[in-house]
């Protein structure tokens, strides 16, 4: 049967199980939205591209399956820059369709033409710009199998618009054959000598990153740490891979990681990595990070070993069935009662201080984490001190509820990945986390939640400023403030113009009933948690010292 391409690509994104894209439309794309609008596939029309790319990524974390957003050429596609970028740092994956202009005008400086597979290029795993309608069926299930295979990331399709409306004869797709994964001779070796190496350790850790949520390995780790007694420690991007309330989880480690879960990494003799590419947020100083430990770095990418931080035994595969096999070949961990007692006087010496009656970032935290105990929640956080304060207080149970921007870092990436998760989880509660600063790049989204009634809740940390850029000009340029403070913004009248209800919190008991008002109402709601401007996150390791070197601050 012989249809257009903009039908095709619908059809593929059927064929993917697709049930939600995110887009803007323009006069290159608009063949695809004329077929969308007779499909199943909805279509959610976001404020801005990058809002489209961001919401893909977010579905795709809360969901784990891959995300999809659409722009037409020119702006529409270079507005998706940063999305992308934030995906695939953070390995996620999401496919990207956008317009460009006819075959017979690339080249020619045509309106809103851009080479966007020539800048995509370093921030996608690959992208293609389709030149023959014949191959575009093929081109969208090899960008989705790119997209969610090994280590996963975004992939972008260049659609001419003469290939959206050229007809060709179209195939549905045969069933793929599935591959079981089968580990090799050599990593069978190496998963032996790692066992001997943790018989061996008698302070072992267990280090877990956004990998091993992507892979869906969380269990395995889990079930590794109990079966050696051991302590895990996660990164930013893998919090939720093990449960905030397991007795052998220490919490964050890196920069602004917990005391007793850097203490623990710094004092190792053995590191085991699972999923975590050692960024330099984690480690501080590389050299020091791993001097006299064995170090044993899970990953599912080879790039990834020794790239950082040299391994002693790396293992490359799939890391649930790594995890298995090594879990079977460990009979039980070293002595590790002494290590304990040592854990056990770190995690006494960094008990909390409670604040008293101001409202701060950290009880916030904690009033969001005793409120939504049981509940089935998503968190979603912008990039700044709220995400730090964020990673450390609040309790995270369980994998693809903790969304946020960790390699690249996106201010804005918080309330439309929010939307995006909601969109793919409509029986989760969304909870999104912004500074004020973050919030006002991409705030104007709540038009979109707005309009589709998404309930997702928005927790405005508020300090009147760019917090963490205060921070590091107190923490390393003498407390020389610029470019950091903000004029104060009304954001319950700006939540008011959406149609959204919203609330403002000064006292932790006025937190505390706003959160409470919020979680039992049905529709999107915007809390304002008005904090002092001089707090600060802490602990905090300076850039590039040793991973328990605290900054006094």
């Amino acid at each position: 049967m012989k249809i257009s391409g903009a039908q095709i690509i619908v059809e593929c994104l059927k064929e993917q199980g697709v049930d939600t894209v995110f887009g803007y439309p323009g006069g290159t794309i608009l063949p695809l939205y004329d077929a969308l609008r007779d499909s199943p596939v909805r279509h959610i029309l976001t404020v801005h591209e990058q809002g489209a790319a961001h919401a893909a990524d977010g579905y795709a974390r809360a969901s784990g399956r891959t995300g999809v957003c659409i722009a037409t050429s020119g702006p529409g596609a270079t507005n998706l820059v940063t999305g992308l970028a934030a995906a695939f740092m953070d390995s996620v994956p999401v496919v990207a369709i956008t317009g460009q202009v006819p075959i017979s005008l690339i080249g020619r400086d045509a309106f809103q033409e851009v080479d966007i597979t020539g800048i995509t290029m370093p921030i996608t795993k690959h992208n293609f710009l389709v030149k023959d309608a014949a191959k575009l069926a093929e081109t969208l299930r090899y960008a989705f199998r790119i997209a969610a295979s090994g280590r996963p990331g975004p992939v972008l399709v260049d659609v001419p618009r003469d290939i959206q409306t050229a007809e060709v004869l179209f195939e549905p797709a045969a069933e793929p054959a599935k591959v079981p994964f089968a580990l090799s001779g050599a990593v069978l070796t190496r998963i032996d000598a790692a066992a001997e190496a943790i018989g061996r350790a008698e302070r072992p850790v267990i280090i877990v990153g956004g990998g091993a949520v992507a892979a869906d390995a969380s269990a395995e780790a889990a079930a590794l740490a109990e079966k050696l007694s051991c302590p895990v420690v996660c990164t930013l991007m893998g919090l939720g891979a093990i449960p905030a309330s397991h007795p052998l989880f220490l919490g964050l480690t890196g920069m602004h990681g917990h005391k007793p879960a850097n203490n623990c990494i710094h004092d190792a003799d053995l590191i085991i990595a699972v999923g975590s590419r050692f960024s330099d947020r984690v480690t501080g100083d590389r050299a020091k990070y791993a001097a006299g430990k064995t170090l044993i770095h899970i990953d599912v990418d080879p790039a990834e070993i020794d790239k950082n931080v040299a391994a002693g035994i790396g293992l490359t595969g799939d890391m649930k069935t790594i995890l298995s096999f090594l879990a079977a070949r460990v009979s039980v961990g070293g002595d590790t009662e002494a290590w304990w007692e040592k854990i056990a006087a770190w995690q006494v010496d960094y008990r909390s201080k409670p604040a008293g009656e101001r409202l701060t970032a950290p009880g916030l935290f904690a009033e969001i984490s005793a409120q939504t105990t049981g509940l089935d929640c998503i968190f979603a956080t912008d990039v700044g001190q709220h995400q730090m304060w964020a990673a450390q207080h609040l309790k995270i149970e369980t994998p693809r509820t903790w969304l946020t921007s960790g390699g690249l870092g996106a201010m804005g990436f918080g309330l439309p990945a929010a939307m995006g998760a909601q969109a793919a989880c409509p029986g989760k509660r969304v909870i999104h986390i912004a500074g004020d600063g973050g919030f006002k790049m991409t705030g104007a989204e709540l038009y979109t939640i707005a309009v589709h009634r998404l309930p997702v809740i928005s927790v405005i940390v508020n300090n009147n400023g760019l917090g963490m850029i205060r921070q590091l000009q107190h923490a390393f340029f003498d407390k020389r403030y610029t470019a950091c403070e903000l004029p104060a913004v009304d954001f319950t009248a700006f939540a008011a113009a959406f149609g959204i209800p919203a609330a403002t919190a000064d006292t932790p008991r006025e937190f505390a009933a706003a959160f409470a008002a919020a979680l039992a109402a049905p529709g999107p709601r915007v809390i304002v948690a008005n904090i002092a401007a001089q707090d600060l996150v802490t602990p905090m390791v300076p850039p590039g010292a040793a991973i328990n070197a605290y900054l006094d601050i």
